[in-house]
C-alpha cells in the first residue's frame, strides 16, 4: 500500500453538520444561488457582506440585546452558505482566491463577534466571563487553524464536536433563550476539546502512514 492509499483509508470521516445542512437545504439555497448567478453577482461580495454583518451581531451582544442577536444570526446565517454555492455555480476554480478570502474573513467575523461578548462582560465587570470569552475566541480560531494546517500538510482534520457551524448553532440557541454565558462557557471548553480531537486525528494519520511505509519497505526487501 502506498502513502496515498494508506492516508485515504484512514481519513474516511463522518459527515459534519455542515455537510448535512448543505444537503438538506439545497432546495432552498439552489434557487437563490441560480438567481444570483444569472445576474453575475460576485461570491466575494457575499463573503464580505457576511463578515460585515458581524458588526451588527457584535453590537447587539455588546448592548445586551441577546435575543435580537440570536434572531439576527439566524437571518444572516445563510450568507455563509451562499458564497461557496454561488462560486461553484459560476464554475469558479476551488482553492483559489475566493476560498482564501472566505476562510480569512470567517476568522475575522468570529473575532468581531466575540468582541461583542468581551465588551459586554467588561462593562458589567464580570472578570470570569471576560476571561472565558477570551478562551472561547482563541479556541475557535485554533479549531480552524488545526484544519487549515493539516490540509496544508496533505492530511485531513475535518473532525471534532465544535466546528464552525456547531459553534454558531450553539450561540444562536443560547442567545435566543438569553443565556449567553452558557454559550461562552461551552465554547471555551469544547473548542479546545475539538483542537485535541484534530491533533489526535492528524497524529494518527501521520504515524499510521509512517508505519505502513516501513512495512512496505520491509516487504519489498524480504
Amino acid at each position: 500500500m502506498n502513502k496515498t492509499d494508506s492516508q485515504t483509508s484512514q481519513t474516511v470521516e463522518k459527515p459534519t453538520l455542515t455537510d448535512i445542512l448543505r444537503k438538506r437545504t439545497v432546495g432552498i439555497i439552489d434557487p437563490i444561488v441560480t438567481l444570483l448567478a444569472k445576474y453575475h453577482f460576485s461570491p466575494d461580495t457575499l463573503t464580505v457582506i457576511g463578515m460585515l454583518s458581524h458588526f451588527l451581531l457584535a453590537y447587539l451582544i455588546a448592548i445586551g440585546e441577546m435575543r435580537w442577536a440570536g434572531i439576527a444570526m439566524i437571518i444572516l446565517a445563510p450568507l455563509d452558505a451562499l458564497d461557496g454555492s454561488l462560486a461553484r455555480k459560476l464554475g469558479r476554480k476551488q482553492g483559489g482566491f475566493g476560498a482564501f478570502l472566505d476562510s480569512t474573513l470567517d476568522r475575522l467575523a468570529e473575532i468581531i463577534l466575540f468582541a461583542g461578548f468581551i465588551y459586554y462582560y467588561q462593562q458589567r465587570g464580570e472578570v470570569a466571563m471576560l476571561a472565558l470569552s477570551y478562551v472561547a475566541i482563541t479556541g475557535s480560531l485554533m479549531v480552524s487553524y488545526t484544519r487549515s494546517k493539516a490540509e496544508s500538510l496533505h492530511m485531513s482534520a475535518k473532525v471534532g464536536i465544535m466546528s464552525r457551524v456547531e459553534r454558531y448553532v450553539l450561540m444562536m440557541f443560547f442567545l435566543i433563550i438569553d443565556y449567553p454565558g452558557v454559550a461562552v462557557g461551552v465554547l471555551a471548553v469544547f473548542t479546545y476539546v475539538t483542537v485535541g480531537q484534530r491533533m489526535y486525528h492528524v497524529w494518527y494519520q501521520y504515524y499510521h502512514t509512517k508505519n505502513h511505509e516501513t512495512d512496505d519497505e520491509e516487504n519489498q526487501t524480504s
